[in-house]
């Protein structure tokens, strides 16, 4: 009996957006629904500000200036009230730094590898949103990745490199290119493009969709 080919989602995001990390933890309970076939996931970079410095910016001033005092309070009780039911414990207050995100998406890179992007794009996640960690800072990716399973002085090796930092622009500059405007976004079978941090029964109800119709157009996968 030939088995269903699995179905693989393109996760287009980025570590500072709270919404993406919102999605993440809905898509989590999507994948745990029972279905007949497999799913793969792959983390790809969008990074929402390339120009913030690789040593980052003061948050608060970066956050007053692009949506003023009040903005950005609203928002930020926009999200804490949107992520009801996802276990997510929002800490704004404690972040410091506003990161250049690129080292954390090379390290998500290189954690595909070991069949860990998902695992880590968690760790990231919660180390910005919920303790207040700079995920621009070697020292604390190199943290982060060896709670994963990465040698600390291989890992320190690589972020000091330029390993990988074309890849990560011009992975970005694809996602641009294609459209993508806001994150997160989920590329099904390379296929269907689904916007934003769905729940859980909807993400279930478009994976199947997607699979059927590419199981009756397999030529359609990739095109």
């Amino acid at each position: 009996m030939t088995m269903p080919s699995p179905l693989q989602i393109d996760i287009i995001s980025d570590f500072v957006c709270p919404w993406c990390f919102i999605g993440k933890r809905k898509l989590d309970v999507a994948l745990k629904a029972k279905r007949d076939f497999e799913i793969n996931i792959v983390w790809r970079p969008y990074r929402l500000d390339p120009s913030i410095p690789f040593e980052g910016v003061d948050r608060k001033q970066y956050l007053e200036a692009k949506f003023g005092v009040s903005g950005a309070q609203k928002i930020g009780d926009k999200i804490t009230a949107a992520a009801g039911g996802t276990g997510i414990q929002f800490d704004f207050t404690a972040i410091e730094r506003s990161p250049n995100t690129t080292n954390a998406h090379r390290l998500t890179r290189w954690a595909g590898l070991m069949g860990r992007q998902h695992q880590i794009a968690d760790a990231l996640f919660t180390a910005y949103f919920e303790q207040g960690r700079d995920i621009g800072n070697i020292e604390t990716l190199c943290d982060i990745g060896v709670e994963i399973g990465f040698d600390r002085q291989e890992l320190a090796e690589a972020l000091a490199s330029n390993a990988d930092f074309d890849t990560i622009e011009s992975q970005d500059a694809q996602a641009r290119d294609a459209g993508v405007t806001g994150v997160p976004a989920f590329l099904l079978g390379g296929k269907f493009v689904l916007m934003g941090a769905q729940d859980p029964d909807y993400l279930s109800n478009i994976f199947a969709k997607a699979h059927e119709r590419l199981a009756q157009n397999p030529e359609a996968e990739n095109s």
